[in-house]
């Protein structure tokens, strides 16, 4: 995909995944993949910006002799969430509106 994905977008992004459930980052960054080219070393800064806005909470869980890091979105994440999602919703309808004619 040539065009760049938007800081808040992504935020978004993975506010919108984990609205749905907890995520430990490895399997976060996979889930994100599946629908969008970004790398590993992409999502973790992302992940510390969330978590020190108070989007995100962690919490470690134990897994074969190690510990994993688990990823919840919380309340003022799930507020952010919901204006991430009306600006989507706004500047979408605005390029379509643009390119409209050219989309078949």
């Amino acid at each position: 995909m040539a065009i760049q994905m938007p800081t808040e977008l992504l935020d978004g992004c993975v506010l919108g995944i984990l609205s749905n459930g907890d995520y430990y980052g490895y399997a976060l960054t996979q889930k994100v993949q599946e629908d969008i080219p970004i790398s590993e070393s992409t999502m973790y800064p992302v992940l510390r910006r969330l978590k020190k806005n108070n989007f995100l909470s962690t919490y470690d869980e134990p897994f074969q002799g190690r510990n994993r890091r688990y990823y919840r979105i919380t309340r003022e994440g799930r507020a952010r969430l919901n204006e991430v999602t009306t600006e989507w919703i706004e500047f979408k309808s605005q390029i379509d509106k643009l390119i409209g004619g050219a989309i078949r």
